[in-house]
């Protein structure tokens, strides 16, 4: 049993507890029997002890303990194995509430037990208050360590990916600039405790996906686009079709770097098959930038599509963005 103050308080005050219990054993309760079941058992005693100390005869000496004896040394096997603080505490906590003063073989000695049971009682509780506080007042601390090394974190690797992104756009060779592309989606949505899969075959081969993610219980295909030409309507076919050959809780993400030609967000609009969220490589760069939230993003962007048919909606109009 252990206090909030630190300061010695603490030991002084499991001590008086510890004398307040035995007190307890043995004054409450005249019949042996009556105060294993309504003090013992009560507080959690094993059965093993209460027949051992209390009920049966003493293996060295053929005798029984007494109520005050047997108690000592309940306490003292319960401290071997650390157990006895709880079986204390509700020693304690249910004499505060004793009313069964006839059972006691001296009434006034078992009035004083419980009266004492009462003050410690209430100690014990401005005690575990304190405790509660200190244990809420350190885990706000750790969760202010947490987050700033969180934010500290991002910051660090959004920077590094940031620089990988501007290095891959003034890089010509295209086949490397895919490569890096999907790398780094890759890194940046496990930066953001996004469950990424990256890049995999399926069906034995036969189709190659850029990359995957799940997020708000909806799996998403992504398939990348980086080349000096807008994305014709075109270019969303390949990942219509593998969204339709996936399970029915799959939607995809179309990331054009340049953007798109005009016709294409309307197109999509007019297909049944509502399944495709675009994304630009301006969205990109502003949540590398952090001026953008990818969650904030991604959940804007399935709402516009999922309530307004809209496949696109772009990152400035986040309320947080340039912030």
């Amino acid at each position: 049993m252990t206090g909030a103050a630190g300061d010695g308080s603490d030991g002084a005050r499991d001590d008086e507890a510890r004398r307040l219990a035995i007190e307890v054993i043995a004054t409450l309760v005249d019949i042996k029997a009556a105060a294993a079941t309504q003090i013992l058992r009560k507080a959690g005693v094993d059965e093993t002890l209460v027949r051992r100390f209390l009920l049966d005869r003493d293996a060295s000496t053929n005798k029984k303990l007494t109520k005050r004896e047997g108690g000592i040394m309940i306490l003292d096997e319960l401290a071997r194995s650390g157990h006895d603080a709880p079986v204390v505490r509700s020693l304690i906590v249910n004499a505060a509430e004793w009313t069964e003063f006839h059972l006691a073989a001296d009434e006034y000695r078992a009035r004083a037990t419980v009266q004492k049971a009462r003050e410690l009682a209430g100690s014990l509780a401005d005690a575990d208050a304190n405790r509660a506080r200190m244990r809420e007042q350190r885990a706000a601390v750790a969760e202010d360590d947490r987050k700033r090394e969180a934010t500290a974190i991002l910051r660090r690797e959004s920077d590094l990916l940031l620089a990988m992104f501007d290095d891959a756009s003034t890089n010509g060779d295209p086949h490397r600039r895919g490569y890096l592309l999907q790398d780094l989606l890759d890194r940046l949505f496990r930066l953001h405790a996004i469950p990424v899969t990256g890049s995999f075959q399926r069906n034995e081969g036969g189709e190659q996906i850029d990359g995957a993610f799940e997020f708000g219980g909806w799996h998403y295909l992504v398939e990348c686009r980086w080349r000096s030409k807008l994305a014709d309507v075109r270019d969303l076919d390949g990942l219509y079709g593998q969204i339709g050959r996936s399970g029915r809780q799959t939607m995809g993400l179309f990331l054009a770097m340049n953007g798109w030609s005009e016709h294409v967000p309307e197109l999509l609009k007019q297909n049944p098959a509502k399944c495709i969220l675009l994304m630009e490589g301006y969205d990109l760069r502003s949540v590398l930038a952090r001026h953008a939230d990818l969650r904030a993003l991604i959940s804007a962007k399935a709402r516009a599509l999922n309530l307004y048919a809209n496949p696109f909606f772009p990152a400035a109009l986040l309320p947080t963005f340039g912030r």
